[in-house]
C-alpha cells in the first residue's frame, strides 16, 4: 500500500516521531519562503526544497522502497542532493551520499557493498564517471523534477539506520559507518547549541556531503531554518570571493583549506558578516590558529576533533583559543570523552591514552562487517558494577592526553606513531614545528623504512611565497633533537588531498614508490 499522505502534520514533535526527515519537513511550515540554499545565482527556498524532498519520496515509495533498504545518491552538492537525501530518509530508507569525486570502480564498490537498491543521479554525473555503470542498483535518473507530490514521512525510532557513511578508505577498500536517525538529531542539536547557530545565519558548503562534516553544514542549516551557501570551487581566491559576497556568516573548513585561505589577501582581509570559524578533520598549526584570529578577530573560532564512527567528539571554546591553541578541548554537550591506558583505567592528567567516546553520537557499527565493528564498538569499560552490557563506547584509535584543567591534547594516530632510532614520535609534533618555522604554507609526514633507525621520516612541505628551504633545515637543526628529524624533505607545488579535503597521505606514498 502506498504511504503517500494527504496532508503533512509539519507540527509533529520530533521526540516522539524522529525519523530525521523532520529537520526539514518541519522547517517548510516555519520559513517556507526564506532561503534554505544558495548556489550561485540559484537560490531554493525551504518550500522549494520540501517540494524537490516529497517528489524522490514518492517516487521511491512507487519504486517499492521500504524502510531499511539503500538508496544511492551521485548528486552535485546543492539542492538537488539535499532534497534527495531527505525524501530517502522520508520513506525509511537509508541514504548514501556518494562523493561526486568518485570514478565509476569505486561507485560500484560503494552499491555493491551497501547493497543499495535504487541509484538517484543525471545523465551528466555518469557522464563524468569515465565509463558505463555496472551495477544490479536501478538507476533513477533526475534530469528533470519529478512530479509534484505529498508525502509524510514514516514513523521511525532514534535507533534505527538513516544513512551510511563511506570513510575515504585511506588504507584499503572503505568501510561504511552506520548512522542512525537519533544520531542525526544529536550532533545536529549538539553543534548547533555550542556554536551559537541562529536562523539568519548564512553557513559555509565546501566540503563534500559525503564527508561527514560536510554534511553537518547541510544538518544543523536545516536545523535552525538557516541558510547553506554553495561553493565548489577549490581555488582559495574563489572560495574568498564567494564568503564576502553571499556574506557568509559561518565558515567550516578543514586545515589544508584554512592554510590555503590564509594565503589568499581576499581572505585574510575584512569580511565583515564573518562571525563563526569552525576546524575539524585534522590539527591546525598554532601559527596558522593564531594568524585567523588576527584576521578576524570578530569571528569565534571553535578548534574540534571528532571522528565519523562517533561524529564530533570535542571542542575548544572560543575563549580559549588564544591561551591553548594546541588543545582539541573538552567533550561536546551530551557526551563523554575517556583517555584510557593500555590496561583500561583512566589516565591520570599528562599521562596519554586512547581516546574513548560515549553518548549519543555513537554510531551503530560498521555496515555489513561485525568483525572491524566489535574491534571498534567495544563495551564501556567502566560502567558500574551489576550494569547490563548494552552501551557501545568507540575506541577512536587515537592517543591524547589531558592536562590539569580538563583539556585534552591530541598525541598522534595509535597506529601512526613512528619508531625510529629507539623513540616513539608524533608525525604531527614533527609537523607542527614545520609550521612553526613560517617556512612552510602545507606539510605532511610519512616514513619508510630503514634497517638502522627502524623508519625513516620524511616530510613533505610547500613552501611560504617567501620560504626557503635551507632556513627550514636551520629551524629543524634548532628545534628538533636529532631523532625527530627529517631524513629528507620533499618540495611540492602541492600536495594530494583526499575527497573530504584533508591530506593524502597514502597517494604521497605511492608517488614516492612510483
Amino acid at each position: 500500500m502506498s504511504r503517500l499522505a494527504q496532508t503533512t502534520d509539519v507540527h509533529v514533535d520530533p521526540a516522539f516521531a524522529p525519523n530525521a526527515a523532520w529537520l526539514l519537513w518541519r522547517t517548510v511550515a516555519d520559513r517556507a519562503g526564506h532561503p534554505a540554499i544558495q548556489d550561485g545565482e540559484r537560490i531554493t527556498t525551504y518550500a522549494a526544497l520540501g517540494r524537490i524532498a516529497e517528489g524522490v519520496a514518492a517516487h521511491l515509495d512507487s519504486l517499492g522502497v521500504t524502510p531499511g533498504e539503500r538508496v544511492g545518491i551521485l548528486l552535485q552538492r546543492g539542492a538537488d542532493a539535499a532534497g534527495a537525501f531527505f525524501g530517502i530518509l522520508a520513506t525509511g530508507g537509508v541514504a548514501i551520499n556518494v562523493n561526486e569525486s568518485l570514478r565509476a570502480r569505486q561507485v560500484e564498490h560503494v552499491l555493491a557493498h551497501s547493497g543499495a537498491r535504487v541509484l538517484l543521479t543525471t545523465t551528466e554525473m555518469l557522464s563524468w564517471l569515465g565509463r558505463g555503470l555496472e551495477t544490479s542498483a536501478t538507476v533513477v535518473l533526475l534530469d528533470q523534477p519529478l512530479p509534484p507530490a505529498t508525502f509524510s514521512p514514516v514513523a521511525r525510532v532514534g535507533h534505527d539506520p538513516a544513512k551510511i557513511i563511506y570513510t575515504s578508505g585511506s588504507t584499503g577498500l572503505p568501510k561504511g559507518v552506520l548512522i542512525s536517525h537519533g544520531n542525526l538529531w544529536a550532533g545536529a542539536r549538539s553543534v548547533a547549541a555550542y556554536t551559537g547557530l541562529e536562523p539568519d545565519d548564512r553557513i559555509a558548503s565546501l566540503l563534500p556531503f559525503s564527508f561527514d562534516y560536510g554534511f553537518n553544514q547541510l544538518l544543523t542549516t536545516m536545523l535552525m531554518g538557516a541558510t547553506l551557501v554553495v561553493e565548489r570551487s577549490p581555488l582559495a581566491p574563489v572560495v574568498a570571493r564567494t564568503l564576502r559576497e553571499a556574506a557568509v556568516t559561518v565558515l567550516p573548513c578543514v586545515p589544508p583549506l584554512w592554510l590555503q585561505l590564509l594565503g589568499t589577501p581576499a581572505f585574510r582581509a575584512t569580511l565583515p558578516a564573518l562571525r563563526v570559524m569552525t576546524n575539524t578533520g585534522g590539527r591546525v598549526p598554532v601559527e596558522a590558529v593564531r594568524a585567523l584570529r588576527q584576521a578576524h578577530p570578530q569571528a569565534r573560532l571553535f578548534l574540534m576533533y571528532g571522528l565519523t564512527e562517533a561524529f564530533r567528539s570535542t571542542y575548544l571554546p572560543p575563549e580559549e583559543a588564544d591561551r591553548r591553541p594546541d588543545s582539541i578541548g573538552r567533550a561536546i554537550p551530551g557526551a563523554q570523552i575517556m583517555v584510557l591506558t593500555e590496561d583500561q583505567r583512566e589516565a591520570n592528567p599528562g599521562e596519554e591514552g586512547e581516546l574513548v567516546h560515549r553518548g549519543p553520537t555513537v554510531a551503530l557499527g560498521y555496515w555489513n562487517d561485525p568483525e572491524a565493528t566489535a574491534k571498534v564498538y567495544r563495551p564501556n569499560p567502566l560502567r558500574p558494577p551489576g550494569t547490563p552490557d548494552v552501551e557501545r563506547v568507540v575506541y577512536s584509535g587515537d592517543i591524547v592526553r589531558r592536562d590539569e584543567q580538563g583539556f585534552l591534547y591530541y598525541v598522534g594516530r595509535r597506529d601512526k606513531i613512528i619508531k625510529t632510532m629507539g623513540y616513539r614520535v608524533s608525525p604531527d609534533e614533527v609537523a607542527s614545528v614545520l609550521y612553526a618555522s613560517k617556512q612552510v604554507l602545507e606539510a605532511v609526514i610519512t616514513t619508510e623504512p630503514d634497517d638502522a633507525r627502524g623508519n625513516r621520516i620524511i616530510a613533505h612541505v610547500v613552501l611560504a611565497e617567501e620560504g626557503s628551504l635551507n632556513a627550514l633545515k636551520l629551524y629543524i637543526g634548532t628545534e628538533l633533537p636529532r631523532y625527530m628529524q627529517p631524513a629528507r624533505i620533499e618540495t611540492h607545488a602541492s600536495l594530494p588531498r583526499t575527497s573530504s579535503g584533508k591530506h593524502d597521505t597514502r597517494a604521497l606514498a605511492t608517488e614516492r614508490g612510483a
